[in-house]
């Protein structure tokens, strides 16, 4: 195994790749990131474009991805999904088929990214069904940049951030936490870290409402994973028992399985039942060991977590949040160049 084997190579799910090509692209990521901070160029996608197509919006993700763009030398076109006249659903007279569209989008580019979740989708598991359209008659690399099931970019910077600050990773303590908020969001980031961490090897704890629970699929891979890394993974529905001896700490809404089924309302009707569901200063210093803040942001601050937790020595977000940048050139790197 090698760098060279991950070109023309799509991601978008964590375990699309091999531990071992995930390790090669942390390896890059962390060159990338020391070129970066000693001021010289790593121009290796010169005259690349990268199409990054939003059908759900978002707060770094474009920001990141054109910035790792512009310092690997190439450029990157925003493409907003309204503006085009394809057809999720691919019915006659709706608009134009996926395999048209990404038949053609393969033409233009050396690569793409595609951003669908939430109330951009019709059933949960339609985001990810559409990426993996998409890479199936493109032609070119499809990085998913957030889909309902999997955030592929955010998880690996998730250890890249736990590998930077802790060192060992294997046998880490990491509470995944349900935390209230009105927002109502989606899955992938939480799924995410969750799979990413058990095939690392960490002990890994989802804390949720019973009615909050996340995918049984995903949850079972991740059991899988943990037991062949050596690792561990178990599933409560006691908030404080999850967070007990947590050496790091991830809080964040998500909804249930029948979001789709029964709207958004009644989510909020749900979720407001878990009010106190939040990581605050008193249960970081009381349960964690330490209990780091980890968070893939935006962090809903005064429900998912204390602002005193955002803004203590033990927050991450910020360094978490700039690390994007580096795992995704890494990713744009290997697959493009």
């Amino acid at each position: 195994m090698s760098w060279y084997d991950l070109k023309g190579r799509s991601l978008i799910g964590e375990t699309d790749w091999t531990k071992e090509e995930l390790d090669i692209a942390l390896k890059v990521a962390e060159q990338m990131k020391g070129t970066y901070y000693s001021g010289k160029h790593t121009p290796v996608l010169n005259y690349k474009t990268f199409l990054m197509m939003f059908c759900s919006g978002s707060t770094r993700t474009r920001q990141s991805f054109e910035t790792a763009m512009t310092q690997l030398g190439g450029h990157s076109q925003f493409i907003h999904a309204e503006t085009m006249r394809f057809s999720l659903e691919e019915e006659p007279g709706a608009g134009e088929s996926i395999k048209d569209t990404a038949s053609v989008m393969g033409r233009f580019a050396d690569g793409m990214g595609i951003r669908l979740l939430d109330d951009q989708i019709d059933y949960y598991g339609h985001g990810d069904k559409v990426m993996r359209k998409f890479a199936e008659y493109a032609g070119i690399p499809v990085i998913n940049m957030a889909s309902d099931v999997n955030h592929p970019c955010q998880s690996l910077t998730d250890i890249m951030t736990i590998k930077e600050k802790l060192g060992r990773v294997r046998g880490r303590k990491i509470t995944i936490t349900w935390a209230y908020s009105p927002w109502i969001r989606g899955r992938c980031s939480v799924q995410g870290t969750a799979l990413i961490s058990s095939l690392y090897g960490m002990d890994v704890v989802v804390a949720n409402p019973e009615e909050h629970d996340l995918d049984p699929e995903v949850m079972a891979e991740c059991e899988e994973k943990a037991s062949a890394s050596g690792g561990s993974f178990e599933v409560t529905h006691d908030f404080k028992e999850g967070l007990e001896g947590a050496e790091i700490v991830f809080p964040r809404n998500w909804f249930t399985g029948e979001r789709y089924d029964k709207g958004k309302d009644r989510e909020l009707e749900v979720a407001k039942r878990y009010k106190d569901w939040k990581y605050t200063a008193e249960l970081q210093r009381e349960l964690g060991d330490p209990g780091y803040l980890l968070h893939c942001m935006p962090v809903d601050r005064g429900n998912e977590a204390d602002h005193e937790v955002c803004d203590n020595e033990l927050s991450w977000m910020y360094d978490q949040a700039e690390n994007r940048l580096h795992t995704q050139k890494a990713i744009l790197s290997l697959t493009m160049s």
